[in-house]
């Protein structure tokens, strides 16, 4: 506020509205191996449907990973997932001469290797690494006298492609407006092999009336160049060299073309062209060295949202994958993790309790993460066949499902929260002795009780010492407090520390806490941020300081029932004293 150096009205707003926002408990973050799908990139996904558009319906390598993925999405329709691969997968090209293969991982490697055309290997390549792209094929129809004709026969069968399309390519309105023509394509891509439809000659996608001219646009100012269209839409294929190629007879597809607006030069192929992709590779089976580096992209707390991070399990005895997602929770401190025992340690084992208990003590204590105790076996419906999975997946997803129908601060096990879906078989089903050793080790027992199902039995965390902490909704209580309170009070920096901003914050939380108390989350609680904690030297120092102190409510792990005889004469107030 300005101060007036004249008589005068200045007029001010006040903002007091302030408040502590809702934040996201419930969103999933899983890394793993598929068939299909962007390799080191984060993609959302909300439905097992989506879940196997994107990455592709599962084999025998892949199983694992998917049906842990799609486990979550039993109970919650949020799931970020990273797709790794090894070094020697490969993106299935249309490159001759020895080009046919490489290795494109996502857009952004794409962008700065590739995006130019000038790496001469090939007109087109799959959009992601895996054998699905050698059923991908191309077919450019750039002329009205190759329209009518336009076709391919795959196995005797002859597919007509000018049926998909209203009338033949020709002059686009913008190369006309600069006095050129016959610059438009029709472009679709096919599954020829039938790989990804299931069906061979599928049209999978179709570009009409793209041009040929780099700086062409659509009437709407959008980009209609085809490199262009294709790399915005297209989720099977990018362009690569199409045009500055070589097809597969080993002409040179560039001619001296004409030209639009600019000077921009493009082909005059009458012929139409087709180019198989081929060369693509699934790679060695990814290991812990690959999963590690896909959980690294949800290391950062600041850009990446997620709550509950999960992945497959280790191979018998180790605990490297379960060790890296403990460490990005302990170091986010915004997350829990779920980590389930080697499959191993608990099927076709004499000694499961034993094994998995083993196996537990070597984790590091912490109460960023929860420990389960079987795989799990379930129906794989894509091959017709059962599989053992680890049981991470549905342990985060029972949290997300509390969220929904309770709050987070909630325990997600028991007979009302804790029913896990879609499990045929559990690989041990512990005795009352083989839980008290596995609950005392720190490991929540997954339990099949006749008539009831398969039931998440147990609510700790990964915490050693005895602790509130040591319990899952109370850990995942003071994550939902320190999130929404962190994220309110960033709107406090770089304003005065004085009185007035003091009570502006303490205004702000404590009717965010008294809501957390009326649902149960909290017994009670007190709000301290005056001039006792705010002293003179915090505040030269340029700091600012609340303390929060919180009563958390406790889930019931343990219920005694005394059932008491009595004669008949005796009076209940005198056996009660009330």
């Amino acid at each position: 506020m300005a101060f007036q150096v004249s008589p005068g009205v200045q007029v001010n707003e006040i903002d007091l509205t302030n408040v502590v926002p809702a934040v996201s408990t419930s969103i999933g973050g899983f890394t793993g191996a598929f068939n299909w799908g962007p390799a080191e990139e984060i993609r959302t996904v909300s439905s097992e449907k989506e879940l196997a558009e994107t990455f592709g319906t599962p084999n025998d390598t892949t199983a694992k990973s998917f049906f842990t993925a799609a486990s979550f999405l039993k109970y919650a329709n949020a799931l970020k997932v990273v797709r790794v691969v090894h070094s020697t997968a490969r993106n299935a090209t249309s490159g001759s001469g020895g080009n046919s293969g490489l290795l494109i991982k996502n857009r952004e490697e794409y962008d700065n290797s590739y995006a130019g055309g000038s790496a001469n290997v090939g007109a087109f390549g799959a959009r992601c690494p895996g054998v699905l792209g050698n059923s991908l094929k191309v077919e450019v129809c750039s002329s009205s006298t190759g329209f009518a004709s336009w076709s391919t026969t795959i196995d005797t069968v002859t597919y007509t492609w000018s049926g998909e399309f209203d009338g033949a390519p020709g002059t686009s309105s913008y190369a006309a407006k600069y006095g050129s023509s016959n610059d438009e394509l029709h472009i679709v891509v096919i599954d020829e092999d039938g790989l990804i439809s299931g069906k061979k000659g599928t049209v999978l996608e179709k570009f009409a009336y793209v041009s040929q001219a780099s700086d062409a646009v659509k009437d709407d100012g959008t980009s209609n160049y085809y490199k262009n269209v294709i790399n915005a839409n297209s989720k099977y294929v990018y362009w690569l060299d199409l045009f500055d190629a070589v097809d597969g007879a080993g002409t040179t597809l560039q001619n001296s073309g004409e030209a639009a607006s600019g000077g921009i030069a493009y082909d005059t192929e009458t012929a139409n062209l087709g180019f198989s992709l081929s060369g693509g590779l699934d790679g060695t089976a990814v290991g812990a060295a690959e999963l590690s580096t896909g959980m690294d992209l949800f290391a950062d707390a600041e850009t990446v949202d997620v709550n509950l991070l999960f992945s497959v399990n280790d191979a018998n005895g180790v605990n490297t994958i379960a060790a890296k997602l403990i460490s990005i929770a302990n170091a986010r401190k915004d997350v829990v993790a779920f980590v389930s025992p080697p499959t191993e340690d608990s099927v076709g084992t004499a000694t499961p309790t034993t094994d998995v208990k083993a196996w537990a003590d070597t984790l590091t204590s912490t109460s960023y993460a929860v420990i389960d105790s079987t795989a799990l076996k379930i129906y794989d419906k894509y091959n017709d066949v059962y599989r053992w999975i680890p049981a991470s997946g549905h342990v985060a997803g029972l949290c997300a499902y509390t969220d929904n129908v309770a709050d987070a601060w909630f325990s997600p096990a028991g007979f009302n929260r804790g029913q896990l879906l879609g499990v045929t078989k559990i690989a041990f089903n512990p005795k009352q002795a083989d839980r008290d050793t596995l609950y005392k080790a720190r490991i929540n027992p997954i339990v099949s009780f006749p008539g009831q199902g398969t039931v998440l039995y147990g609510d700790k965390t990964a915490l050693a010492k005895p602790s509130a902490f040591d319990r899952i909704n109370v850990r995942r209580l003071f994550i939902t407090l320190e999130k929404s309170i962190s994220t309110a009070a960033k709107f406090q920096l770089f304003e005065l520390n004085d009185e007035f901003t003091r009570a502006m914050f303490r205004n702000m939380v404590e009717p965010f806490l008294r809501d957390v108390q009326g649902r149960r989350g909290i017994t009670d609680f007190k709000v301290v941020c005056d001039e006792t904690n705010n002293t003179g030297d915090v505040i030269d120092r340029n700091e600012f300081r609340a303390d929060i102190y919180i009563k958390p409510a406790r889930s019931i792990n343990f219920i005694t029932l005394n059932f008491i005889a009595t004669r008949t004469g005796v009076e209940f107030s005198e056996l009660t004293g009330s």
